[in-house]
């Protein structure tokens, strides 16, 4: 599964590079994924939308329902 969630945060990054922004993967542990959001995207009040209604969505959507995104802090 794992795979599976690198793969799509990797085609998912391109969305985010449109804006300004990027991801970097912190951890995957099993269906839980710990994301950082950088550049534009790791400053905009919008990110915690962005993890749970974007890609926290459409990781559940393409890979497992069960999978939780959080946001990494420093």
């Amino acid at each position: 599964m794992e795979e599976k969630i690198r793969a799509r945060l990797e085609e998912l990054r391109g969305y985010l590079q449109n804006d300004g922004g990027d991801l970097e993967i912190i951890e995957i542990n099993g269906k839980n994924v710990k994301l950082k959001l950088v550049g534009s995207c790791g400053c905009c009040p919008h990110a915690t939308v962005t993890l749970k209604d974007g890609i926290e969505r459409d990781l559940r959507e393409q890979i497992d329902p069960g999978i939780v995104v959080t946001r990494a802090t420093e």
